[in-house]
């Protein structure tokens, strides 16, 4: 008889959940990552534009980092604390404090949550709930929260809300700035609000993204943030800003709202926090709004010690000074120059997002997913954003060097192009 040769599926397609995602687009088997780059089992090497989705923003290993880590580790330092005391999460705020939090005349608590950034959305509108005694959240559309019930009423992509088979409720969705053509959603809101009749109820909170990351790098002006921060303060709502994906220098500054003239109520915040990929979530939350009793909103890993660790180094390291900002924002036009030779490439194609949080919205998922693969096979890790997919995102570390900045945007360059010319082959056939 033939022996059979159909291929034996592997371990990860045997026994892991239909629920797994990037991997689908990228199934090399990754072995190793230092700074900008992955390599994989077959030795293959790979230049990272995901950066574990902005969860690496100062890249895989960074030594500094690791050396603490494992001094901590070696000297048999606390490895789990609950909310304890402990000498890693005291170096972490008294970091936080001196060079994030005091320069930024910011005298907001610091509220450790479980360790994933929807948990933090969940503290934070459960704070917004119980200091204004409201329900109502005002959210927008394209904002992404999380997936967990309270978050995900809060999220607007239609696939992960139909996930939670009940309904989502306690929210108000509204247009995010420039969302629908011609219409001033500030002032949509404005009015709504003040109309007894404009059907909203007196929200617990507003929150928004200033950068909407996985909606699409649909990026609010500063004039939009403002307008809606004091139509928060005028009806007595809470600002709440979810710097998950947009904070920790990704747009350029280490909160996404530094340059925008506000001060949020809440700040929520995870991935890059750690600086390392370790899982770590917090709230920033005024000193009036601090309303949670002790365990209230609680958690068995609502202090990961290890991510302490590295969180202060990460600080000590990028943020002491004004130098990483700086260079900050030489790499941040160094993008836009990249990615507008991408977008010429595409007839109808346009720059979104700022920062280092920037893509190019090629029209179309198809298109956008053809040009990902081609770069992945190409050596390029890269992924989509958008309401459909249709934003190939670029999610760099922060200290990408400009050499490999460059060999990846060429990647990039190549793979638009081939996409596009077998885009041509197809319709002439």
């Amino acid at each position: 008889m033939p022996k059979d040769m159909t291929p034996t599926p592997s371990i990860f397609e045997r026994r892991e959940s239909a629920a797994r995602s990037y991997c689908r687009g990228m199934p090399a088997v990754f072995t190793s990552a230092s700074g900008s780059e992955l390599k994989d089992s077959e030795g293959n090497c790979y230049i990272d534009f995901l950066a574990g989705c902005s969860s690496l923003n100062y890249g895989h290993n960074d030594p500094d980092m690791k050396a603490a880590l494992i001094d901590h580790i070696t000297s048999d330092g606390i490895a789990h604390g609950l909310d304890l005391h402990t000498e890693a999460k005291g170096a972490f705020l008294r970091a936080l404090e001196d060079h994030i939090l005091a320069p930024r005349g910011m005298d907001h608590r610091v509220m450790f949550t479980g360790p994933t950034g929807a948990n933090a959305v969940e503290a934070a509108m459960k704070i917004a709930r119980k200091v204004t005694g409201r329900s109502n959240i005002i959210a927008f559309t394209n904002g992404f929260h999380g997936v967990t019930m309270g978050a995900l009423a809060a999220t607007g992509n239609s696939y992960h809300r139909g996930g939670a088979g009940m309904d989502k409720a306690g929210v108000t969705r509204l247009p995010f700035d420039g969302y629908a053509e011609g219409v001033d959603s500030a002032a949509l809101l404005e009015q709504m609000l003040g109309d007894p009749s404009g059907g909203i109820d007196a929200p617990a909170a507003i929150l928004l993204e200033t950068v909407q990351g996985e909606g699409g790098l649909n990026a609010a002006s500063p004039e939009w943030v403002r307008r809606v921060a004091a139509l928060a303060k005028e009806h007595g709502a809470l600002l709440i800003i979810d710097d998950i994906q947009a904070g920790i220098g990704r747009t350029g500054t280490f909160f996404s709202f530094e340059t925008m003239d506000v001060t949020p109520d809440i700040v929520t915040m995870a991935k890059s926090l750690s600086g390392f990929g370790l899982p770590m979530a917090m709230v920033l939350v005024r000193p009036e709004h601090d309303v949670f009793g002790p365990a209230e909103h609680n958690g068995t890993f609502r202090g990961n010690t290890h991510a302490f660790v590295t969180a202060r180094v990460a600080i000590e390291k990028f943020w002491s000074d004004g130098r990483f900002q700086r260079e900050l924002a030489e790499k941040s036009a160094l993008l836009r120059d990249a990615l507008q030779k991408v977008a010429a490439l595409v007839p109808g194609a346009r720059l979104k997002g700022r920062g280092l949080m920037q893509g190019v919205d090629v029209g179309s998922g198809e298109l956008a997913g053809e040009i990902c693969g081609r770069a992945y096979q190409m050596g390029l890790v890269i992924e989509t954003s958008g309401n459909k997919d249709q934003v190939v995102k670029v999610l760099a570390p922060l200290t990408t060097p400009a050499a490999t900045f460059r060999k990846g945007f060429d990647i990039l360059l190549d793979a638009t192009r081939d996409a596009m010319a077998q885009r041509v082959t197809l319709a002439a056939e």
